[in-house]
């Protein structure tokens, strides 16, 4: 059968990734994800149970894939407030980073530019403590205004091009204009809303884990 889709081709990589992680080994040797952000991977406004940390383990449970998640995200955190609490972070040794930070930023109307500088830092650090870094954009609301939303929007493309990450372009994909998946705020994510997001990153985390296992 020759196989055209592209769609079905990754399918198929993830299937067999997924049994991969499945194996006797990397149960005792489980792999350890970071997510790196700010409340919107923290779980504002939802149980502990609801966040996107415990429904990725849903996931991979489902699957019976051995895999540690470590929620390193803190609710109001800007890219210069993750910047300098990274050290402290770096000593968990995560294998893989879900880094997304730069919505508190855009919301306080912060330049851009250190915006870029911080996450440029962020990612720098993470590379060379041995994480493979995936990257999860965010995009600036209109009332920012083009300049800002065009300087703001850049940043994520550019770093995963200079850096070649896995770039996920943007992390409230299939949320952030819904406001069945979003909380009273109209800027959060419900639980509804958490298990969109966790089902898209779901396959680009299956590409960072094939790169942890044959990098």
């Amino acid at each position: 059968m020759i196989i055209s889709s592209k769609k079905t081709l990754k399918a198929l990589l993830i299937a067999i990734i997924v049994v991969f992680i499945s194996t006797k080994s990397f149960a005792e040797n489980p792999i350890k994800i970071m997510l790196y952000g700010d409340s919107l991977m923290a779980g504002y406004g939802l149980s502990p149970s609801e966040n996107l940390a415990a429904e990725l383990n849903r996931n991979f449970e489902t699957s019976g894939s051995s895999i540690i998640i470590i929620n390193a995200s803190i609710s109001g955190n800007t890219s210069k407030n993750g910047l300098s609490r990274l050290d402290w972070s770096l000593e968990d040794s995560p294998s893989i980073v879900v880094l997304s930070l730069g919505a508190n930023d855009m919301l306080r109307g912060l330049n851009p530019e250190l915006t870029m500088q911080n996450l440029d830092s962020i990612i720098n650090k993470f590379k060379k403590n041995g994480s493979i870094v995936i990257l999860a954009g965010m995009l600036a609301s209109e009332s920012m205004g083009p300049k800002y939303q065009s300087q703001f929007d850049g940043i994520y493309p550019e770093l995963a091009k200079k850096y070649d990450l896995i770039f996920m372009p943007f992390l409230l994909d299939g949320v952030a204009l819904d406001k069945k998946y979003l909380q009273a705020d109209y800027k959060h994510p419900n639980a509804q809303g958490i298990k969109i997001m966790a089902s898209n990153l779901y396959p680009y985390i299956i590409e960072a884990i094939a790169g942890v296992e044959f990098k």
